[in-house]
Parts: structure tokens; C-alpha cells; sequence
């Protein structure tokens, strides 16, 4: 079983950047796909980025194209996401979630054993 654990969220004025990791523990992580959402208050839950077990298909919401990178390092057990040009807009709590099958985590129907906590962000303007 994987389990995952956010961090890299803070205060950012407007137009900074933030790298937030999503760091797993469990020896198959590699396989699995993962992919980022978020929610801000009184708004659902939505979809980020994912990216796929072998890093060929990185997949990303329009809102975060051309300033999101995802990315993976299986040797650190590490996803991260890269987020640049920030805007108020992206304040949110981030969360990062696993699945075998990127499909599934594209949807955001992943069991709930397989999210993190969440790491908060916040973008001032």
C-alpha cells in the first residue's frame, strides 16, 4: 500500500512560484499514477495535473497549462508540482492522490486510502 504526505505550500505574492512534493513511502509507488487537485473554500474539489507511472503522459487541468509542471522521481518516491505565475486564484489546499491507473486519478475517484493530507496555498495579490 502507498501512503502520501504533501508539503511545499506556503505565502506567495502574486506572479511567484511554489514547488509542492508529494512524497510516498511503499516500494510499488512507481507504479502508480498521481496526480494533484485542489479546493478552496466553499468550491468542490478539482483537478490539477497527473502524471503516469512510466512519466510518458503527463495530463493537466486548463487552468494550470503553461505555468503547472508535474513531474516524478521514482528513485525519491517523490512527485512534484511545479507552479509558476502564480494568481489568487490558485489559493487553495493541494492534494495529492495515487492510483494504479492514471484514469482513475484523472477522475479523482481514487479510495480515500490513497490521498494525502494536503499542503495549504496561498497567493496574495
Amino acid at each position: 500500500q502507498v501512503q502520501l504526505v504533501e508539503s511545499g505550500g506556503g505565502l506567495v505574492q502574486a506572479g511567484g512560484s511554489l514547488r509542492l512534493s508529494c512524497a510516498a513511502s511503499g516500494r510499488t509507488f512507481s507504479r502508480y499514477a498521481v496526480g494533484w487537485f485542489r479546493q478552496a473554500p466553499g468550491k468542490e474539489r478539482e483537478f490539477v495535473a497527473a502524471i503516469s507511472w512510466s512519466d510518458r503522459v503527463p495530463v493537466y487541468a486548463d487552468s494550470a497549462k503553461g505555468r503547472f509542471t508535474i513531474s516524478r522521481d521514482n528513485a525519491r518516491n517523490t512527485v512534484y508540482l511545479q507552479m509558476n505565475s502564480l494568481i489568487p486564484e490558485d489559493t487553495a489546499v493541494y492534494y495529492c492522490a495515487a492510483d494504479l491507473r492514471l484514469g482513475r486519478v484523472v477522475a479523482g475517484t481514487v479510495t480515500d486510502d490513497l490521498w494525502g493530507q494536503g499542503t495549504q496555498v496561498t497567493v496574495s495579490s
